[in-house]
């Protein structure tokens, strides 16, 4: 990056940083004006403007929802690292490599781990996350006398769910790297394991980050199912205010502009992990290399980054 596409991206980020600076200042005053003339004239809901019901929901559910987002992103990071984990156990044991030369012990236990992994991926990809919450919640309950807590089953429910479509991911990942690291890691005697977690993975990663991002995106909005077990996340205490003074419309706005901001801010954030993921956009050989003796005179090009249309 020159100097000038420095200098720029710097002036672009104050200006941007200003401009969400003084909507927030405006928004604040007019909130702090609004409170005041609502306390001061006693207004009634019914007599209110649009804005005004939203400052007023905003005065007496404000927090309650705040906490509710807390427990939205909560849910949604835990359960999608969680879900990371069993996809990338998945995609590995799915991938293990297996032939007629091998014991047959081998084989069976093999065979039996797929068919495991492809029950469980298919059960939870096929079916929608709310009877989940439902099946999970209330079936432990009756088939082994577990008591899950809400919060607790919900981060079950996120975990297992993320884990089933990660495990595709995962797999997808693996199989995009070029066969001939694994290749050239067994050439030199690493094992199925070493290889996976040394070669393969750190390259698989970078291909299904984007993956992992929409799957924690996803899971900041549909955390809003387990409602129906009565996890108390932004949807959850939003009800509670729609129903204390029937505007639901008001509520729900108020709602859908939270949600928005969590999932635009995680999308730049990830977007930004991406990027350095990436590394520089050109490169230039070390000095020092004797094995290049045009070592610290070649610089790569500059790679185009579709992102950002340049």
């Amino acid at each position: 990056m020159t100097k000038r596409e420095k200098t720029l991206k710097f002036v672009k980020y104050v200006v941007l940083s200003f401009l969400a600076a003084a909507a927030a200042g405006l928004f604040v005053a007019y909130f702090i004006e609004t409170t005041g003339r609502i306390e001061s004239e006693g207004l009634k809901i019914s007599s209110m403007s649009f804005m005004q019901i939203i400052v007023f929901i905003l005065q007496k559910y404000g927090l309650s929802m705040l906490r509710g987002a807390g427990i939205s992103l909560y849910l949604a990071f835990v359960g999608t690292a969680g879900g990371c984990v069993i996809g990338f156990i998945c995609g590995i044991l799915t991938t293990i490599p297996s032939s007629k030369r091998d014991n047959p012990v081998k084989r069976a236990v093999l065979y039996v781990v797929r068919l495991v992994i492809n029950i469980y991926v298919e059960v939870f990809r096929g079916t929608p996350m709310m009877v989940q919450a439902m099946f999970i919640y209330y079936g432990v309950k009756l088939l082994w006398g577990l008591n899950l807590e809400n919060l607790t089953a919900g981060l079950v429910i996120i975990t297992v769910n993320t884990g089933a479509y990660m495990a595709e991911s995962v797999r997808g990942g693996i199989i995009s790297v070029d066969p001939g690291q694994t290749e050239g890691a067994q050439s030199i005697g690493m094992t199925h394991f070493q290889t996976m977690l040394y070669v393969i993975i750190p390259q698989a990663l970078r291909n299904i980050m984007p993956q992992i991002g929409n799957n924690l995106i996803i899971n900041v909005k549909d955390s809003c199912v387990l409602s129906v077990i009565s996890v108390v996340e932004l949807f959850f205490a939003s009800k509670g205010a729609a129903g204390a003074y029937y505007r639901n419309f008001e509520v729900y706005t108020v709602t859908m502009v939270m949600y928005l901001i969590m999932t635009v801010s995680l999308s730049r954030l990830l977007r930004f992990v991406e990027r350095k993921m990436d590394g520089p956009k050109n490169y230039r050989l070390a000095a020092g290399d004797q094995l290049a003796p045009t070592s610290g005179m070649l610089s790569a090009p500059k790679r185009e980054d579709v992102r950002d249309g340049r």
